[in-house]
């Protein structure tokens, strides 16, 4: 058998409802669903109350026009009666119920009911049995022919020792309301067995209850009418809740804005005592630390900065001096006029004051990026030729570790020395941390010129790509001391930036480090700056 099952699963995923987005629409309908929700408990309640007012009237009013007429009709029959003697009783009955439409039957001693009318319809059993059983009037409701009917049965009992006969319930009593439903019958509770012997003779009436239920049917249609003009009511009062609500909101909103833009003076005002007011609160309290924080760490960045400068500045003098020594030393070393211990600690000594001087010329350099002040002098040039100078002037135009892969013209409007300082960066960087052959490629994709480095080393761990243009940072913690300062890539990054450019670090698939500098081509660059 086929089953159709993963077609309505695949319908059912495509069809997903989504609720409102908007705060002020959840508010809204939020809003006009408590209202909608109320007014149908209320109408509902209201309907059930005036449903069971009505059949009840209904009931209790068909009870007492029965007993009269039974108590002005009964005393006339002879007993036993005939089947002639009940279906004119019953034919009476009929007639005397004028707008009612009675349509009476009558039975003797649990003999079959006789009606006078042939649209009269069948009594049911349980209604039977309950009179039968209880003595007492008894009401039902029922449904014949797709109509809402209501059933009466009550006993015929002796009022006095001649014979004369009465019905079986005090005239001045009622009976227990229904219960709503078609198959429960009810008794009259304040019937008594010592009112007087039963005669044998129960008698049944029945009328259809189409007034009553127009009049149900009103209430319904009365409450659907309602229904619409209170909703839009209620979108009255919704509208001016989710605007106070959404007024506080929409100023916080506002509020994050700006500080999120560098505003940290950003305060807003907090008046009441509710839950905004004190979330407005807590955001004035938040900016506030905020702003603290942040002048702080602006003080000490500025610092910080202003040391790295000054230490900077104080060290080139004294440095200058120490690198002309080192420069007589390593004559010396070179002519071999030294003892060879004398000779080796005058080349170490000139290599770290060497090493010494580069790191004091890229501290200067980092302050002038910081103080904005690092000049950029633009040319037209192509980036082919930038690239050969930088290999020739550090001897690697010759050295198999380095291949230059420039096969088109890659015109660019840039700084040729920083730009150099970031190719010399990038190439010293993968020769020293990668495995060699180091690949320097250029190529034109549109209005952009890429200079790609790449080497076959291990790559940068995944944990270090994020920081790899960070100031002194070393992937290595366990190895701090290195050939280079910590500040070549930073620097590297800082200039491609001064020329509009952007520089990435990556790993490629087949293994080793990708750095890439995008550039402008020189159709697209800014002009001279």
């Amino acid at each position: 058998m086929r089953r159709f099952r993963l077609p309505f699963r695949s319908a059912a995923r495509g069809f997903r409802p989504h609720a409102p987005r908007g705060l002020r629409v959840r508010l809204v309908v939020a809003f006009l669903l408590a209202a909608a929700f109320g007014a149908l408990l209320t109408a509902g309640l209201t309907f059930h109350r005036a449903r069971a007012a009505i059949l009840d009237r209904a009931e209790e009013t068909a009870v007492a026009d029965l007993r009269t007429q039974l108590d002005s009709l009964a005393p006339d029959l002879t007993l036993p009666p005939t089947a002639e003697d009940l279906r004119g009783l019953t034919r009476q009955i009929d007639q005397a119920g004028g707008a009612r439409a009675w349509h009476a039957s009558a039975s003797y001693r649990g003999g079959e009911p006789v009606t006078a009318s042939p649209g009269t319809p069948p009594v049911p059993d349980e209604l039977r049995r309950a009179v039968q059983d209880s003595g007492r009037a008894v009401h039902q409701r029922t449904e014949h022919d797709g109509r809402p009917w209501l059933a009466l049965g009550m006993p015929v009992a002796y009022t006095d020792d001649s014979g004369d006969t009465g019905t079986g319930t005090d005239p001045g009593t009622g009976t227990d309301p229904g219960t709503g439903t078609d198959a429960d019958a009810h008794a009259d509770t304040d019937m008594s067995a010592d009112a007087g012997s039963l005669s044998g003779l129960i008698v049944y009436a029945a009328f259809p209850l189409d007034d009553d239920r127009a009049d149900i049917d009103a209430l319904v249609t009365a409450a659907e009418a309602g229904a619409v003009p209170a909703l839009a009511l209620a979108l009255v009062p919704a509208l001016f809740a989710a605007r106070s609500v959404l007024r506080p909101v929409r100023r916080l909103r506002h509020g994050a804005e700006r500080i999120a833009a560098g505003e940290l003076d950003t305060r807003l005002d907090a008046p009441g005592r509710d839950e905004l007011a004190d979330l407005t609160r807590s955001f004035n309290t938040m900016a506030e630390t905020l702003e603290r924080d942040a002048a702080e760490l602006r003080r000490l960045e500025a610092g910080a900065r202003r040391f790295a400068a000054d230490v900077a500045h104080e060290l080139r003098t004294p440095l200058a001096a120490m690198a002309a020594v080192t420069e007589v030393l390593d004559e010396d070393a070179a002519s071999g006029v030294l003892p060879a211990d004398t000779e080796d600690a005058v080349r170490l000594i000139s290599e770290e004051v060497r090493a010494l001087a580069r790191t004091v010329e890229d501290l200067m350099e980092v302050s002038r990026f910081d103080a904005k002040a690092a000049p950029v002098h633009r040319e037209d040039v192509d980036l082919r030729t930038l690239v050969t100078k930088t290999l020739q002037l550090r001897g690697w135009a010759h050295d198999e570790r380095v291949r230059a892969d420039l096969l088109e013209p890659a015109p660019v409007r840039v700084d040729p020395r920083r730009i150099d300082v970031v190719l010399g960066n990038l190439v010293a960087n993968a020769l020293h941390h990668g495995r060699p052959p180091v690949t320097v490629a250029v190529r034109v994709r549109g209005d952009r010129v890429r200079v790609t480095v790449t080497d076959r080393g291990p790559g940068i761990p995944d944990e270090a790509l994020p920081y790899v243009f960070d100031r002194f940072y070393k992937a290595d913690a366990a190895r701090p001391r290195s050939g280079g300062s910590g500040l070549g890539l930073a620097i590297a990054q800082e200039n491609a930036a001064l020329n509009d450019g952007t520089l990435t670090a990556a790993n490629h698939p087949d293994g080793g480090a990708v750095f890439t500098l995008t550039l402008p081509s020189a159709a697209s660059s800014p002009g001279t700056t």
